[in-house]
């Protein structure tokens, strides 16, 4: 960031601020749902709305909470938390689980569930 030292006060200019602009917003979900294959997961839709996608072994497991996910602690709605992505383990090595909010842009989810699913592989 450019300073000037010469004049009391804080300048800079926009330039050197170096703005940028952010993706923002939930976006559409169906960027998500669709890299998953009715061959290789089951799909679910509840009385909710809800989606969840888990793979045919059971090992992962996506939900899709556009209000945000039910549950919890205190069985109340765990605000905010709009994607669940979990990875069963396996007995010498945990898993893994990862949680986005309701307003996190479905491009950034599916570019996760995209790398993700190239680390997959058949046994």
């Amino acid at each position: 960031m450019a300073l000037n030292a010469a004049q009391p006060g804080f300048a800079t200019t926009v330039a050197a601020l170096r703005l940028r602009s952010w993706k923002l917003g939930a976006g559409q979900p169906m960027e998500v749902i669709d890299q998953f294959t009715d061959a290789d997961f089951t799909h679910i839709v509840d009385d909710r709305a809800d989606v969840h996608v888990s793979s045919r072994d059971g090992r992962f497991y996506l939900g899709y909470f556009p209000d945000g996910r039910p549950g919890g602690a205190d069985e109340d709605w765990v605000t905010g938390e709009g994607w669940v992505i979990a990875v069963t383990g396996t007995a010498d090595v945990p898993g893994y689980r990862m949680a986005f909010g309701t307003d996190t842009p479905a491009e950034i989810v599916a570019a996760v569930v995209a790398r993700i699913m190239a680390t997959s592989r058949p046994l």
